[in-house]
């Protein structure tokens, strides 16, 4: 039984593998073409990365290569270096070695605390961006790169219009969006849109702009280009391709979890999808991350071990090394389609179909990350829509948190009433809501002793230790003495903090003896 079982998991992943190979193919030329470096360069990175990570990644069926996210950046990185393809690669070789530092540094995990809004921001936001830059290709123009640049040059590319291109491109959409998926199944369309539409345009002798030579053979040898001069911009941009391809292929490692049940390594993934761009930085490959759509297709084929990713990577370097010099003649309005498909199917439908009754503050932070994403930069859109979603987690927690101050009852007509007075913190008290600690200072003034009432504070930060300390201060230099009783934990760390203010005299693990201290300061 074991041996069957091995042969059927073996048989599983090949054609996972297989399947997903040919699902890579039309895509990876398109990535490559539609990053500036050319499609060999989306072949090279689809084998590269495919294989490394495969081999060495921390998710066993999880197929990687060129991305939209990753496509994107890389175009970014090209125009900002000039087109210099070997300067670009010491950026993608940076960014290699940052995830694998990452990786190292146990960071793996982090990806789970980014906002979902943050998320879905980003990925519409990026499926708006490849849509955009696909425009011009679909009618025959030159290719842009960068979205606000589309829309300022939406008159030169109507100039430029193209009738057969934009057939082209139109029967493209029809065949990846219409066709059946009993068909789709057992050739996908992308792949049918491929062959078909690039048959018709050659049958008809159409004139339309298509990839042009692809190199046969092993890619040469690529030495990525640093200077002391081009370093900031280099170790920026590949931090900005680290950042991506992490999230990117983690969040990936978290679908295959959900359809398989298992748990990736994400640790591990870190370190395999940074040696796998490492390599494509020095064959020249499009760098990559992990492929949602792929790994899905991958894992429905039957594909559940490292196998898979191998016979993906294979697979594609069979067809480089025989049959480069047949997609010479694929139209370049065919690979625009099929990318359009790919930005549709990235927008977040999920959220986009809850903005009426979504929280306000979420469709903000989602509606930021977007317009940032698509007209500013993706580094900055991530960062600003996770300091947003931060800085309204912290309002949320300001929120909670009580101060009031009141006297303690001794009974009427005592001499003693009113002479200790309470200041009941109640909620986290932390560099949020610090301040308004000393904004209480004038409501104790009048009296014999304070008790700090901290024990149902579940936590406290080193900016409330330090205004607590500052409200003691005063309070000592008008001699009036104060007490505070405070949770066990919250306890041990104001005792280490050893605050010449707050002394281990005054601190309490109950509320009974710290009033019981102060009614004593008093002479009650």
């Amino acid at each position: 039984m074991n041996g069957l079982g091995g042969v059927d998991r073996i048989r599983g992943d090949l054609f996972g593998g297989l399947t997903a190979g040919v699902v890579a193919l039309p895509l990876a030329l398109a990535f490559g073409v539609a990053s500036g470096a050319g499609a060999a360069a989306g072949l090279y990175g689809a084998i590269a990365l495919g294989l490394i990570a495969a081999l060495f990644g921390g998710t066993r069926m999880q197929i990687s290569g060129p991305t939209g996210p990753m496509t994107v950046v890389f175009a970014s990185v090209l125009v900002a270096v000039g087109g210099d393809i070997a300067m670009a690669m010491a950026a993608v070789l940076v960014g290699g070695l940052i995830q694998i530092g990452l990786g190292l540094c146990k960071a793996g995990g982090l990806v789970r605390f980014i906002p979902y809004p943050v998320v879905s921001g980003f990925m519409s936001g990026i499926g708006v961006i490849i849509i955009l830059l696909q425009i011009a290709p679909a009618v025959g123009a030159r290719p842009l790169s960068s979205p606000l640049e589309k829309v300022l040059s939406l008159p030169e590319t109507l100039a430029a219009f193209n009738w057969q291109a934009a057939l082209l491109a139109a029967l493209t959409l029809i065949i990846v969006f219409k066709t059946p998926m009993r068909y789709s199944r057992i050739v996908p369309a992308p792949l049918i849109a491929l062959i078909a539409i690039t048959l018709f345009s050659v049958l008809f002798g159409l004139q339309v702009p298509v990839i042009g030579e692809i190199p046969m053979g092993l890619p040469e040898l690529t030495i990525p280009k640093f200077s002391i001069e081009t370093w900031t911009t280099i170790l920026v941009l590949g931090g900005t391709l680290a950042l991506l391809g992490s999230i990117d292929s983690l969040l990936t490692s978290l679908v295959a979890d959900s359809v398989t049940r298992t748990r990736h390594e994400s640790n591990r993934e870190l370190i395999g999808q940074g040696a796998g761009n490492i390599l494509c930085a020095f064959v020249g490959g499009l760098p990559g991350a992990g492929a949602t759509m792929r790994t899905v297709v991958n894992i429905k084929a039957g594909g559940r071990g490292r196998l898979s990713g191998v016979a993906h990577a294979l697979f594609l370097l069979a067809l480089l090394l025989g049959a480069a010099p047949l997609a010479t003649q694929i139209p370049l309005a065919v690979l625009a389609g099929i990318l359009i498909k790919v930005g549709v199917d990235i927008l977040d439908y999920r959220l986009l179909k809850l903005l009426k009754s979504a929280p306000r503050t979420d469709v903000a932070v989602m509606g930021a990350v977007f317009g940032l994403t698509v007209f500013v930069d993706l580094i900055v859109a991530v960062g600003a829509g996770v300091a947003m979603s931060m800085g309204l987690i912290i309002h949320r927690l300001i929120q909670q948190v009580s101060f009031s101050v009141k006297p303690v009852a001794e009974g009427p007509g005592s001499a003693m009433e009113g002479a200790v007075r309470i200041i009941e913190i109640d909620g986290p008290f932390f560099f949020g809501s610090a301040s308004r600690l000393l904004d209480r200072a004038d409501q104790v003034m009048e009296t014999g002793a304070v008790v700090f009432d901290c024990t149902r504070v579940p936590f406290m930060d080193l900016s409330a230790q330090f205004a607590l300390e500052e409200m003691i201060e005063r309070l000592k230099d008008i001699e009036i003495p104060a007490f505070v009783a405070v949770a066990d934990d919250q306890y041990e760390a104001l005792a280490r903090l050893k605050a010449p203010h707050i002394p281990p005299s005054i601190l309490f693990r109950d509320f009974d003896s710290a009033l019981s201290a102060a009614r004593g300061a008093t002479g009650a």
